[in-house]
């Protein structure tokens, strides 16, 4: 991707998270601190700010410094734990990546999550989104991939709606964690929905 195609992406991601706070703020509150999408707004306003530098880097470098921004700038439990995402990404993935490259790079980026969060699928976390869309990402069966994908996040963070937290501020709830569904896994599938609309868009020109 050239620094104008990196740039939409950036935008389209940090939009999706920034035009949707309230919603996510809204989900904290009924399980959380209440603050996942305020911060989350805060993280990707600094790294909108950021667009033009960010864009012109190689993608490892790009993806890193996002995730140093949302480290920087996202309070809580979610700016190490995104910033993590996108930086082991970082660490994985090539400038110009084939779509198993980036599947591998993502997999192992979860398992920084993982190693980060002290945590695991299953326990209502923004793993629960994360791994499922892996597994799609993963699969041999190209067809029509990024309408899966987003179906696949979709469903996934839906189906955080039944389970009991284990791990993060929402497990203190106990049973009461159930019949909500994760912030974290909801904030993954905007992300996800972002990245899949704008890698299906056409690039836009240079100004």
């Amino acid at each position: 991707m050239d620094a104008a195609r990196q740039k939409q992406l950036i935008a389209g991601v940090a939009n999706a998270i920034v035009s949707h706070a309230g919603e996510l703020t809204a989900l904290d509150q009924a399980i959380g601190d209440g603050d996942h999408g305020v911060n989350m707004k805060r993280g990707f306003e600094a790294v909108l700010a950021d667009a033009d530098r960010l864009a012109a880097k190689p993608l490892p470098e790009m993806l890193k410094g996002l995730g140093m921004h949302l480290v920087m700038k996202v309070g809580g439990a979610s700016g190490p734990l995104f910033g993590t995402l996108f930086i082991a990404l970082a660490k994985e993935i090539p400038a110009d990546p084939t779509l198993g490259e980036v599947a591998h790079a993502l997999g192992q980026a979860i398992e920084a999550v993982k190693a980060r969060g002290k945590s695991a699928v299953g326990q209502k976390t923004m793993l629960d989104v994360l791994d499922p869309v892996l597994a799609e990402l993963a699969g041999a069966d190209r067809l029509d991939l990024a309408a899966r994908l987003k179906a696949r996040a979709a469903a996934a963070a839906r189906a955080t709606v039944p389970m009991k937290a284990i791990r993060g501020r929402a497990s203190y709830l106990g049973d009461r964690s159930i019949g909500h569904m994760d912030p974290g896994g909801r904030s993954v599938w905007l992300i996800v929905d972002a990245v899949c609309d704008t890698l299906a868009s056409p690039a836009q020109e240079r100004s």
